[in-house]
């Protein structure tokens, strides 16, 4: 029985092992208690506040982000501009600039923009796992009666408790993964418009001083 025992088959139990092997004698599922109460509640005390500071900093980084962009595509249209026709070596690295800065701030944009649920939640998908009810997205937009009878279930049954947190946290970290992956892909759109905007700079300045007759 040892050798087919899989441990991430086996709920979370607050059973001793005098009622386990009570359990096993009398033909029902032996279940194993992993880890004390205090050690389970702060995995979950510790993990949840981690992935809202994680959040709350790439939503700081979004911003910040969005603010440096918005600000050189102002600069770009009001300053620079104006001045392409007289200086018509001017286009090549402005236009690259302010593609760059563009597409920097529609991914930080992505990255900052809230995702809503959309649609009715109902009791019957909150019990076949479709949904979860510990996300403000999903409850909220269930009726008061059925999400009561919803968290009242689950409070009900520990196993099922610490399984819907643990279903809560990854996708916490589902969220975070994407919202770190669109700030990346900011980040590098910013240098790589910026660096290559200079160096088109440099580039067509020099072309034109050295062509250009005394």
């Amino acid at each position: 029985m040892a050798e087919n025992y899989d441990p991430y088959s086996v709920p979370f139990s607050s059973s001793s092992p005098t009622d386990a092997a009570a359990d096993a004698v009398g033909g029902e599922k032996e279940v194993e208690k992993l880890g004390s109460k205090r050690g389970i509640e702060t995995l979950f005390r510790t993990q949840y506040p981690m992935h809202v500071d994680l959040s709350a900093l790439a939503d700081s980084k979004s911003n910040i982000m969005i603010s440096i962009n918005g600000l050189m595509v102002s600069i770009l249209l009001a300053s620079i501009s104006p001045k392409i026709e007289s200086n018509p070596w001017l286009l090549l690295p402005t236009t690259v600039l302010l593609i760059g800065c563009l597409i920097s701030l529609v991914y930080a944009v992505l990255a900052a923009m809230p995702r809503v649920t959309q649609g009715q939640m109902t009791l019957e998908e909150v019990r076949r796992r479709d949904v979860n009810i510990l996300f403000f997205g999903n409850y909220t937009r269930m009726a008061r009666k059925d999400y009561i009878e919803g968290m009242t279930e689950l409070l009900r049954d520990k196993d099922k408790l610490y399984t819907r947190m643990m279903e809560d946290i990854y996708n916490l970290g589902s969220v975070l993964q994407r919202k770190f992956l669109l700030l990346r892909i900011s980040y590098f759109a910013f240098m790589g418009g910026l660096l290559t905007a200079v160096l088109l700079f440099i580039m067509v300045f020099v072309f034109v001083t050295s062509v250009t007759p005394v």
